[in-house]
């Protein structure tokens, strides 16, 4: 990845091609990004692929089965593309001559084969995207032994949650470098004409052979009973030494995959193979899995000989030499007339695309970073961007199954989501990973669109408002968690990252999209409501919440009820709702400079934050806090149903989260909102004991006002754990986890059962939420970003 870096101010700059390609897209002028990287990487296994009684999701849905069950939802693949509603997909399947089965997505043990929960099994990497994904690299290392699919289930299996997981370079199936680097590049020459290079490099001692077969296909649409129409793939004429696999869509049009070389063009549909699968006699003969069969098996009859289809793929048979590389050339066009893989045409769009991707990261980059932070800074945004994924489900026929197809069992109506019936989802979005998570998680999400907003600050607001919008936020106003339980709660950040893209736009353009800004507080307001109303279980200002993110961080699982019975009042619900508050503020002030209107609700969340900051130190008149006098640190306050109280004393994030709620007024935009500045006046002078987490600051004749919900001793007393070495802080960053709990480990007894926190920086060795994911020790970088901008 080259690098050309310019130190001239961006502003002082003339547009670049990128940012041009941006803003012809957001004006729908040319639509840049019609096509990107939004296959998934994993279908199988889903909560929208599972139809069976009691949601057993993993097993309902194998790996086994995806080669040959046609999907529901949405398709999967190697290293591949998409239409942003996934009507048409491109991906790359491999064979070295030795697996079991054609290798057509990544590989990965289950939630319940992994010893630490789910766990993808495979090497590949995103090497880089252009926003617009005018230009886009990716990497995949393909082992020339057999691959070791039974190796990997069975030795994980037999490992238990205190083991070290065993990964695929343990396998030793890349010693002596016995692998393939499989490079696929992506340049568009035009948002409809998409030039394709696929480079294949032996990198073992020996000479190997690999089949290849880059293969677009039809996501299937027909099959479920509302639309049987079936598009159609065929055969084109071949020319100027090049196979042409062509279709003619009823919304895209002329399509035209052109392949260098004439290799020999496969076909078959995409559609279930019941025979395998059901042992079905009288099912399809041409099924998703037939190129397997093909390549694998070696029945050359398993393909259409019509050469007809919805999945075609180009068969190369490729020898390599030690070290060598071979490269294979194809374009996907809507042009009838394309210049094909003329070299100063196809071979300049790569390099022109390139080098307009290295002008727009340089301008985005300081002129102080390294040569070494500006190629992580560029693969880290590589990594953002490949992670879109078409995400398609609609809840209510979900439940109710299609016309088509045999009715589900009638427990999932009174199952998994079915309170969210109105939740209809067919669009782009930012996934948290789309082989270990292929689903929306709501605060991840506010999270990825800070990174984006500096690449594209369009895409990012559209997710925020996404989210926000009818057929995704429930009408009580909660926000959609993720698919394997809508109604979870996660914490309410979206405000805050709606904030921060405002802000970052506003710097990066001059000015900020205040329509944007209305759009999301107005819903906002909608789910702030909802918090209120569902999580003050009291009345109190102290908030219940449930698991709020924090997976495993508490001793209990928040989202389930308590084995002690009663409730947790959380200190980390509590702040988030304090956070909250304060976004919501900062952005109605914002809004009031062009709209007076604003200035009430302002003053709403002005009291309403002064409110829980007094009821955080002192609940009611009850005199129990979340602040522990004795430790000097936040915890949760376990209630029994007999009344008793008692700290959870478990020093972990939960107790620094108090330290988000902080925000300065600035006098300047309070004193041009007067009817907010008197009301806010009032209620100082009126609530005394109220506003004690107001402190009014001068400083070179400029008066501020501070808002906190952590005053002066208790933030000395929380950052004295928190950059101490032999507590939160850590070389990397501030840990999920007090490292006190190594040789103090938090335990308690309920009902003659143990419940347990201990410090675990790496793997967790519970099962709680899959056992994938670990708040017991490790650093995570959003929360540590919250503090460092705290």
């Amino acid at each position: 990845m080259a690098s050309h870096r310019q130190t001239a101010s961006a502003a002082q700059s003339p547009i670049l091609a990128e940012q041009q390609r941006l803003e012809e897209d957001a004006q729908r002028q040319r639509h840049w990004k019609r096509w990107g990287p939004y296959l998934s990487e994993r279908a199988w296994g889903t909560v929208r692929e599972d139809y069976s009684p009691h949601g057993t999701a993993w097993e309902a849905f194998p790996h086994d089965h995806a080669r040959s069950r046609a999907y529901r939802w949405n398709e999967d693949g190697l290293g591949g593309i998409c239409d942003r509603h996934q009507l048409i997909c491109f991906a790359v399947a491999l064979w070295n001559g030795r697996d079991p089965i054609l290798k057509e997505r990544i590989f990965g043990l289950t939630g319940n084969e992994g010893n630490h929960g789910e766990d993808v099994k495979e090497c590949y990497f995103y090497l880089d995207s252009t926003p617009t994904h005018s230009y886009m690299k990716y990497l995949y290392k393909y082992p020339q032994a057999a691959f070791p699919y039974t190796q990997l289930v069975e030795e994980n299996r037999r490992r238990g949650r205190h083991d070290p997981e065993f990964e695929l370079i343990d396998s030793g199936v890349f010693d002596e470098n016995r692998y393939f680097d499989v490079f696929v590049e992506y340049a568009k020459a035009s948002p409809e004409d998409l030039c394709i290079r696929i480079q294949v490099v032996n990198r073992g001692p020996k000479q190997a052979e690999l089949t290849l077969l880059p293969t677009i296909w039809y996501r299937n649409t027909w099959s479920w009973g509302s639309d049987i129409r079936r598009p159609r793939l065929r055969q084109g004429e071949s020319t100027n030494q090049m196979s042409v696999i062509e279709t003619q869509h009823d919304y895209y049009g002329l399509r035209r995959l052109l392949c260098e070389g004439e290799p020999t063009l496969l076909f078959t549909e995409n559609e279930t193979n019941s025979r395998r699968l059901y042992g079905d006699q009288e099912g399809a003969r041409y099924v998703k899995d037939s190129f397997h069969d093909y390549v694998v098996q070696g029945e050359k009859d398993a393909v259409n000989p019509d050469h007809l289809g919805t999945k075609a793929a180009a068969q190369y048979v490729l020898t390599l030499a030690p070290g060598a590389t071979k490269t294979i050339k194809l374009r996907f066009t809507n042009d009838a007339q394309s210049p094909g893989f003329a070299k100063q045409d196809f071979d300049t769009v790569f390099s022109t695309r390139l080098k307009e991707a290295n002008e727009f990261y340089d301008s985005l980059a300081p002129s102080n970073l390294s040569e070494d932070a500006h190629r992580v800074q560029r693969q880290a945004f590589a990594g953002m961007l490949w992670s879109k994924q078409f995400y398609h489900y609609d809840v209510n026929r979900w439940l109710k199954g299609d016309p088509s197809m045999p009715e589900p069992p009638r427990e999932r109506l009174h199952g998994r989501n079915s309170d969210w019936t109105h939740l209809y989802n067919s669009d782009v979005i930012s996934m948290p990973d789309k082989w270990e998570y292929p689903w929306y998680a709501a605060w991840d999400l506010a999270f990825h669109c800070i990174p984006l907003a500096l690449v594209d600050s369009t895409f990012a607001k559209e997710q925020l408002v996404l989210m926000l919008r009818e057929w995704y936020m429930h009408p009580n106003g909660q926000i959609p968690a993720y698919e394997w339980a809508f109604g979870d709660v996660n914490p309410p950040v979206h405000a805050w990252a709606a904030w921060r893209i405002y802000k970052i736009e506003k710097k990066r353009k001059g000015v900020g999209d205040r329509v944007f800004l209305e759009r999301v507080f107005h819903k906002l307001l909608l789910n702030f409501t909802w918090w209120v109303n569902r999580k003050d279980a009291e009345g109190k200002n102290i908030f219940q919440g449930g698991f709020l993110g924090l997976d495993n961080i508490g001793v209990f699982d928040r989202s389930a009820p308590l084995p002690t019975g009663g409730h947790i009042e959380q200190s980390d619900a509590t702040s988030w709702m304090g956070m909250y508050c304060l976004n919501m503020l900062t952005i109605a002030l914002e809004l009031a400079r062009d709209n007076r209107a604003y200035e009430d609700v302002a003053s709403k969340f002005f009291e309403h934050f002064v409110y829980i900051c007094r009821a955080m130190n002192n609940i009611g008149g009850e005199k129990i806090e979340l602040w522990d006098r004795e430790d000097g640190f936040f915890y949760d306050v376990l209630h029994l149903p007999n009344g008793a109280t008692t700290h959870m004393k478990v020093r972990s994030m939960v107790g620094l989260i108090p330290l988000f709620a902080v925000e300065t007024l600035d006098s300047e935009l309070i004193d041009s909102l007067p009817r907010f500045k008197h009301r806010m006046q009032w209620f100082i002078e009126n609530r005394p004991d109220f506003a004690q987490h107001l402190e009014t600051q001068s400083q070179d004749g400029e008066v501020r006002r501070f808002l906190s919900l952590v005053n002066r001793d208790r933030l000395r007393s929380v950052l004295r754990y928190m950059l101490n070495e032999e507590e939160f802080l850590s070389p990397y960053g501030i840990r999920a986890l007090s490292r006190y709990h190594n040789d103090h480990p938090y335990v308690v007894s309920v009902m003659g059962h143990e419940h347990r926190v201990d410090y675990e920086p790496a793997e967790s060795s519970t099962g709680l939420f899959g056992g994938n994911s670990n708040w017991r020790g490790p650093i995570w970088f959003p929360v540590n970003y919250l503090l460092i901008e705290s």
